[in-house]
């Protein structure tokens, strides 16, 4: 079975968790996870919201699911 990564650049649970729970680097990170996965939008929205609600939400997520939100998974 394959080893399970985290959703910032493919780091550990352990340090996208640690990242996440910080708002600068959740808020940069989530926009540039974004932007590498070729969804544009999202990675717009995410530096335009990312800062407050989805903030909680990522963290809450990054714990129960170890996935950021999708916002857009267009």
């Amino acid at each position: 079975m394959a080893k399970r990564r985290g959703d910032y650049f493919g780091l550990s649970y352990i340090v996208s968790l640690i990242l996440a729970i910080i708002p600068v680097t959740s808020w940069i990170l989530g926009a540039v996870t974004r932007f590498s996965e070729g969804k544009i939008v999202a990675g717009i929205l995410r530096l335009i919201l990312g800062w407050n609600i989805i903030w909680i939400i990522d963290l809450i997520l990054m714990i129960v699911s170890k996935h950021i939100l999708r916002l857009l998974n267009v």
